[in-house]
């Protein structure tokens, strides 16, 4: 009987031990979120690099210090949100890029047609003499601000149209859009000169042979540039 009470007694005595321990909340470990955040950081690194390189892909590596400073990544048009670079917005740039050449190429023609009347008057001033010297003096000088004009915006409308399509990387070696930018260099050079030749004749009429040779040098290479582009 003495034993049995023993029992009974430590029996008691375990009970709200064991219960008070099954009420006890285990740790949970905290899940590793290390990994997850790594794998977060790699995709948004590719989709970014993705980004980037699409935009790269819808401009030419190649362009024009101008065209750079206007259409490029971080030109003057990308930064003020004026021209966003985008798929939809490229195929408008393409549209506008079509009608600045054309343009480019009616004032081509039209400044070509005023170096030829710029040559027969300065043709006939060099042996006028009175009032005649008076009356092609100033038509010539009128001719020659109204090809300084078409000349000007001739090569503005080249130089700040919008870039054309990424394409392939060409092979080196002779093309007519070489041929073209090189003469370009000849016959701006070449206008510069005759300008400032021309301001100087007055004073110093032993210049007018170089005035004349300046004159139609220009001439020759802005007519060989026209030519050139046409060469397929």
């Amino acid at each position: 009987m003495k034993h049995l009470l023993i029992v009974c007694l430590l029996t008691i005595l375990y009970w709200p031990l064991q219960a008070q321990d099954s009420t006890r909340v285990k740790a949970v470990a905290p899940a590793d979120t290390s990994i997850k955040a790594s794998s977060n950081a790699n995709d948004l690194l590719a989709e970014l690099s993705d980004s980037t390189a699409d935009a790269q892909e819808l401009l030419p590596k190649k362009m024009v210090f101008t065209q750079r400073a206007f259409w490029g990544p971080k030109g003057l048009l990308r930064l003020t949100n004026i021209a966003p670079l985008s798929p939809q917005g490229r195929e408008k740039e393409l549209k506008i890029r079509r009608t600045f050449l054309v343009t480019h190429q009616i004032l081509g023609f039209a400044t070509l047609a005023g170096f030829v009347v710029q040559g027969i008057l300065g043709s006939k001033l060099y042996n006028a003499k009175g009032l005649d010297y008076i009356r092609i003096k100033e038509q010539h000088e009128t001719s020659a601000t109204i090809i300084n004009f078409t000349y000007g915006a001739t090569a503005l409308m080249s130089l700040t149209a919008p870039p054309g399509l990424p394409t392939a990387r060409r092979k080196g070696g002779f093309s007519s859009i070489k041929l073209h930018r090189a003469l370009a260099v000849l016959h701006l050079t070449g206008m510069v000169a005759t300008n400032i030749l021309a301001h100087q004749v007055g004073k110093h009429p032993d210049l007018k042979p170089y005035h004349r040779a300046a004159a139609y040098t220009t001439f020759g290479a802005y007519a060989a540039a026209i030519i050139a582009i046409k060469i397929k």
